[in-house]
């Protein structure tokens, strides 16, 4: 875990650096920072939109009286991907627009539940949920 956290860090800002730096070169300081500037602006506009949207979907199904587990999860991966695109850098940008593509989105998500499926069944994950709502019990601020 601590290497994971170490390569999340300190490599990839280094990675990102390495990557505006040689596109720098390559188009110049001005057009770089159009680049990482218009990434921003656009990509957050587009999480705005697949925010709305997800939220449309997560409302349509209270209204039909199920649990909105899937839109959940794919707002979730919209506000991450939010998250990446205001951070500077090509990498993220890149990362965080594959994230609010609606169809590389479903394949990520899709990925990342079978990977988060296989770690709880090998007991690498745990997942503590409470059935039942507040009824019979103690409710948020002590006994109902």
């Amino acid at each position: 875990m601590l290497r994971r956290l170490f390569l999340l860090f300190m490599v990839a800002p280094l990675i990102e650096l390495y990557l505006l730096l040689k596109l720098g070169s390559y188009i110049g300081v001005a057009a770089t920072i159009g680049v990482v500037i218009g990434t921003s602006v656009a990509g957050g506009l587009l999480a705005m939109s697949q925010g709305l949207t997800v939220l449309r979907q997560a409302h349509g199904e209270l209204d039909q009286g199920r649990i909105p587990a899937e839109s959940l999860f794919d707002g979730t991966l919209v506000l991450t991907a939010g998250i990446m695109l205001i951070i500077p850098g090509l990498l993220t940008d890149c990362l965080g627009l594959f994230l609010l593509i609606p169809w590389t989105r479903r394949m990520f998500k899709s990925w990342l539940k079978k990977t988060l499926e296989e770690k709880i069944s090998r007991g690498e994950m745990q997942v503590y949920t409470r059935l039942g709502g507040w009824s019979g019990g103690s409710g948020p601020y002590g006994r109902s």
